[in-house]
């Protein structure tokens, strides 16, 4: 999906839902707030086990983009070994962004507790704290990291017009396998006919796609 050809405005979809854009951060805080509750036993042990698994911190934290630009720190927890991002530079081609995957598959630098963390998504339970101060969603955009945004073309740039989310149409459709093109595409077309009900169907559609451990690496 080239840059070009994402021709989705959703900047009149989003003023026209404002109500269900308030309902979804209801919806948001009380989801959070039960999770973060039901699976705080889950949430001890796998920090326990990152920290026996591998040298370093059981959360890994990152600076992500969110809303209208915002930066913002996102919580997961540790997949890789402890510094990661400086064994190992992304490769981000400006004139081929359409084309960039932000994972690839048998990376060295993921432990043996990660590639069973990533493989069932259970390195994102740390984001409910995100979902429950605001600057995530449970369904939305993925946020992405600055030296990628600060190279979006300006169809790109729309996704950050909405809180970005753990989960979303983009995921269930490829999970970390898509390349940002596709990936932006889905974004705007769940952004444009976004509902209440759309993000229940996500929510469901993801838990299927973790169970089949589809595009996850």
């Amino acid at each position: 999906m080239q840059a070009h050809e994402i021709e989705i405005n959703v900047e009149k979809d989003i003023k026209s839902k404002a109500v269900q854009f308030f309902f979804k951060r209801v919806f948001d805080i009380v989801l959070s707030a039960v999770g973060i509750v039901l699976l705080s036993v889950v949430f001890i042990i796998l920090a326990i086990w990152v920290k026996v698994n591998s040298k370093g911190p059981a959360i890994f934290k990152q600076v992500r983009v969110g809303k209208n630009g915002r930066e913002f720190t996102i919580y997961k927890f540790r997949t890789m070994v402890v510094n990661a991002e400086e064994k190992q530079k992304l490769d981000i081609d400006p004139d081929n962004l359409e084309n960039f995957v932000f994972q690839s598959k048998d990376d060295s630098r993921v432990t043996k507790s990660g590639a069973f963390l990533r493989k069932t998504s259970l390195d994102e339970i740390p984001q409910l704290f995100n979902v429950f101060l605001g600057n995530m969603s449970l369904v939305g955009p993925r946020p992405e990291i600055p030296d990628v945004v600060k190279l979006y073309p300006k169809a790109y740039r729309q996704r950050l017009l909405v809180t970005p989310g753990i989960t979303g149409l983009a995921q269930v459709n490829g999970r970390g396998e898509i390349e940002l093109g596709k990936t932006v595409h889905y974004d705007l077309t769940y952004i444009k006919n976004f509902s209440i009900l759309m993000d229940i169907k996500i929510l469901f559609k993801t838990v299927f796609s973790v169970f089949k451990s589809e595009g996850a690496f």
